[in-house]
């Protein structure tokens, strides 16, 4: 019993997956990505350019490259792709007509490009506890 608990080694190494997280200013991409990393959701500034961040889970780490979303910001998006193994595209369903819309034609780019066009995406309709939410049908 005592050789086969100090015996054992080091657990094995958990697989590693490298996401991009893509989405306009204000969805919540750094919001998603503290709270998956157990970080206080206090002082979060929104990201200019990128960060990385490594999401550890029981089974896997998310090693998770989130991309800025201002105007001058997402024709860079391409450049940081490659290498991708999954894509998270974050929208505000509670944001206005037009950066909806905007949102819309964000998320069908990144759908069309070859790099990321066989790759699995989730999308996330963020900020459903705001009074303007809209519904998965209607976003």
């Amino acid at each position: 019993c005592f050789r086969a608990l100090c015996c054992k080694g080091p657990p094995p190494p958990r697989p590693e997956y490298d996401l991009v997280c893509i989405g306009l200013s204000g969805s919540g991409k750094t919001s998603l990505l503290s709270q998956l990393c157990s970080e206080t959701p206090e002082n979060i500034v929104s990201t200019t350019g990128f960060s990385i961040k490594a999401v550890p889970f029981q089974n896997a780490i998310l090693n998770v490259k989130e991309l800025g979303g201002a105007d001058n910001i997402r024709k860079y998006w391409s450049r940081y792709y490659q290498g991708s193994q999954g894509v998270i595209f974050v929208l505000d369903s509670a944001s206005s007509e037009d950066d909806l819309e905007t949102a819309r034609n964000e998320l069908h780019s990144a759908l069309q490009h070859p790099q990321l066009c066989t790759l699995p995406f989730l999308i996330l309709a963020n900020h459903q506890d705001k009074p303007a939410a809209r519904s998965v049908q209607e976003v």
